[in-house]
């Protein structure tokens, strides 16, 4: 079977169609056209802003008009993540989607059922013929993944809605009514090069195997990070030897837990037998600590060629003693709501750039603001220490829950009568568009749901069949008793 032909058919039909779409972050523009070329097939009204955000609007059902304006919205974008042997061009190549055990999954990359599902959803409501509804506005926003930035170009007057429901979150029987602001800090250093030492063992150590994961939603879960096991290999070496470093990599975006990291390192031949020694030793303690949640991690050393240059030694002292010391994980959990991560950092990535320049990607946030800025402020004092220059962006709002909201107490009215129990109110530790649709538009109000998906932003990702249906009955009921 094919996911085309899975159940809801509409809402499965749109979703296949998406995953043969080149959409990453930034690169909007095929998926944009598509959605355009929709709303004219449709016989819908269309328009698109600067940042290409798109609003497709459909007029009420007869006997209908009086209800609120309804907004359903999603992003159009996908986290982009595969493993570093697999080839594929996500600016030209369609996903490779099959059905495994009651859960669509993609093969060896990411599935952008984040967002996907929830753009799908929105285009089912749009071409469906026998739906009832008010009227209604599906807003795409481009750029939510790396910078929520097709949301924060939004113009007053682009909606006219009074009710927005956000299609992005990834727990079925969850409705979501908060979320974490956040914020970039990223610290760059500058290196010299060095004539390679030419009698040392050059080795190149790679960490993979690593599950990886959202950076909000996953936070609190002790998922392995890539960036953390490499260095305190490396940290280890460098305080009983010299070490020489020729290449560092690890991670690739901002809103992912890194899953693999590698380096290029050099010893004095002498030291080669404790190097393995001490691999072995890390190893074993690592593979304890995360048996439980990344069981598949290994780190692998292969003898390298030694190569020309190298950084600089106070660099790379720099450079390791900070990324050692660069906080990860849950800095600290809300003392409101039982179980929610409230403030956290991520290290993120670690890139050479052009110029002798090692560019350090980290990730805060917080659904207290003051905390997000202390945090950062944290990281970026690691980093200021190490003599490297940091810069932060500036981030976005995070949303702060309505305890009045009509729409939510309708939503809990409907799935409650649906399925015989309630649902779970939360608020997510991660970054929805919600905080920034409400700077523009503060007389919205809004709830945030989705059906089931796991593994996002990591090559896992996958979503659950059975839960896109009882997600799909819901809207569908939502649409119907929307207040006047």
């Amino acid at each position: 079977m094919e996911i085309k032909d899975l159940t809801p058919n509409l809402i499965w039909h749109y979703f296949d169609e998406i995953t043969k779409i080149p959409h990453p972050s930034k690169k909007e523009e095929k998926i944009v056209g598509y959605l355009m070329d929709f709303a004219k097939t449709q016989g819908l009204e269309a328009k698109k802003d600067e940042a290409n955000n798109v609003l497709i609007t459909k007029k009420a059902t007869p006997g209908m008009e009086n209800l609120a304006g309804l907004i359903l919205q999603s992003h159009v974008d996908m986290v982009c993540e595969k493993n570093n042997d697999v080839k594929h061009d996500f600016e030209k190549d369609p996903l490779q989607t099959y059905i495994e055990d009651g859960w669509v999954k993609a093969k060896d990359t990411t599935l952008g059922a984040d967002d996907g599902i929830g753009v799908a959803a929105a285009l089912a409501i749009l071409a469906s013929k026998d739906l009832k509804h008010g009227n209604l506005e599906c807003l795409f926003t481009t750029d939510e993944e790396t910078g929520l930035t097709g949301a924060k170009a939004l113009k007053d007057g682009f909606l006219s809605g009074n009710i927005l429901v956000n299609l992005d979150t990834e727990e079925e029987g969850r409705f979501y009514v908060g979320c974490a602001g956040g914020k970039n800090t990223i610290a760059t250093f500058h290196y010299r090069e060095e004539t390679a030492p030419a009698d040392y063992y050059w080795f190149n150590v790679r960490v993979k195997g690593l599950n990886g994961g959202h950076s909000g939603t996953d936070i609190d879960k002790g998922l392995g990070n890539a960036n953390k096991i490499l260095v305190r290999y490396l940290y280890t070496l460098m305080q009983s030897n010299p070490l020489a470093l020729a290449e560092i990599t690890g991670g690739h975006l901002s809103n992912a837990i890194p899953r693999e990291a590698s380096a290029i390192a050099g010893i004095p031949f002498s030291a080669k037998e404790k190097a393995i020694i001490d691999l072995n030793i890390l190893l074993a303690d690592v593979q304890a600590e995360l048996k439980s949640i990344d069981p598949k991690l290994r780190i692998n050393v292969e003898t390298a060629e030694a190569p020309a240059v190298c950084i600089d030694e106070k660099t790379t002292k720099n450079l390791l003693n900070a990324l050692y010391a660069c906080p990860h994980g849950v800095i600290g959990m809300s003392f409101e709501i039982p179980g929610l991560v409230e403030t956290s950092t991520n290290l993120a990535s670690v890139k050479m750039k052009e110029g002798n320049t090692i560019e350090v990607t980290t990730s805060q946030r917080s659904s207290t603001d003051s905390l997000k800025v202390d945090v950062a402020n944290m990281v970026t004092a690691v980093f200021e220490l190490a003599g490297a220059k940091v810069q932060a962006t500036d981030g976005y709002p995070g949303w702060k829950p309505n305890p009045d909201s009509k729409i939510l107490k309708i939503s809990e009215k409907i799935y409650t009568d649906l399925f015989g129990k309630a649902p779970e109110i939360k608020a997510i530790h991660a970054g929805l568009e919600c905080g920034l649709f409400l700077e523009k538009y503060p007389h919205l109000d809004m709830i945030s749901c989705g059906p089931t998906i796991l593994g996002a932003h990591s090559p896992k990702e996958r979503i659950e069949i059975a839960t896109v249906e009882k997600w799909w009955k819901f809207l569908i009921e939502l649409l119907k008793n929307i207040p006047e």
